[in-house]
C-alpha cells in the first residue's frame, strides 16, 4: 500500500533513469523497503537520494477514516 500510494502520486512525472531506480526498488523484500522508509534502517547508498528522500516524507499516504 505504501510503495503503490507513492507510485500514484509521483511516478508519472519521472525519468526513465528514476523509474529504473523505482523498479530496482521493487526487487527489494518489503521489509526493507519499510524500514528505509520509516527511518529505522539506512537504505543502501545505491537508493538513497531525492527519491528515498520524498519517500521517507511519508506525506503521500492517504489516511481512511
Amino acid at each position: 500500500m505504501m510503495i503503490g500510494d507513492f507510485c500514484d502520486r509521483h511516478c508519472e512525472s519521472w525519468s526513465e533513469a528514476e523509474m529504473d531506480w523505482f523498479e530496482g526498488l521493487l526487487e527489494e523484500q518489503d521489509v526493507d523497503i519499510m524500514a528505509w522508509a520509516i527511518g529505522t534502517a539506512s537504505p543502501p547508498e545505491r537508493f538513497q537520494g531525492p527519491i528515498m528522500d520524498r519517500l521517507q516524507a511519508l506525506n503521500f499516504i492517504k489516511h481512511h477514516e
